[in-house]
């Protein structure tokens, strides 16, 4: 199944309309019934340092930071829609394109939940260049390309309500996901300078922790 990118509906809708609510609640019961946020819960207080703060890729309506927020992670957010209300006071919230922000050297720790895949290939490698310059740590879940997960979500969302946009926007998100070294092959996450794991769920899930490493007498970038 080749990786394949199209636009999803949610990000041509404002905020504040109903279809664009309605979608939100089902990727929160998603990330529910997938444990994203579980697992990012888990993860992300042994990597993050006491005086480093995260930057949550497409936080949307903020739910992951505060949930990290809770576990004493610093976490400020990046998105196209505006500052959550109930966004902690302390965080940063930096409203814009993921594509043309500015400020990720400003970052040491980055996290990336069903937000990576929205990259084109090359928006990944540019991505990359910008993130190889000072982030320590990256970490994202991301859907797991195959095609047993569309069908299986295109039977099974309903069941829980899940409206137009999000059944469109899952089948592709999932033709737009990862398999094997993908990411960080696009990221240019080269196992001489990164410590990469790659895992994959049941459920369908992709997972990816990268950590920072000392260079090793390598000739050349090699990938995991």
């Amino acid at each position: 199944m080749q990786r394949t990118l199209e636009p999803e509906l949610l990000d041509s809708l404002p905020p504040d309309h109903p279809d664009a609510q309605h979608s939100r609640r089902d990727l929160r019961l998603t990330n529910a019934v997938l444990g994203n946020h579980r697992w990012l819960g888990r993860t992300l207080p042994r990597l993050v340092r006491q005086n480093e703060t995260a930057l949550e890729l497409g936080a949307g309506t903020g739910g992951l930071g505060r949930r990290l927020h809770r576990a004493g992670v610093n976490v400020d957010g990046l998105d196209l829609w505006p500052r959550p209300k109930n966004w902690p006071a302390s965080a940063t919230w930096h409203q814009g394109d993921l594509k043309t922000f500015s400020g990720y050297g400003d970052y040491s720790v980055l996290i990336g939940n069903l937000i990576f895949h929205q990259f084109s290939d090359s928006d990944l490698t540019a991505l990359g260049s910008e993130l190889r310059r000072r982030t320590r740590v990256i970490v994202a879940c991301e859907p797991h390309r195959r095609r047993i997960s569309q069908m299986l979500y295109r039977n099974l969302a309903p069941l829980f309500g899940a409206n137009h946009v999000t059944l469109h926007d899952a089948n592709i998100s999932i033709a737009a996901g990862f398999r094997g070294n993908d990411l960080p092959r696009l990221l240019g996450l080269a196992t001489d300078t990164w410590s990469v794991t790659c895992t994959t769920t049941l459920l369908g899930l992709y997972r990816m922790v990268a950590i920072r490493r000392q260079p090793a007498a390598v000739a050349g970038p090699t990938y995991p």
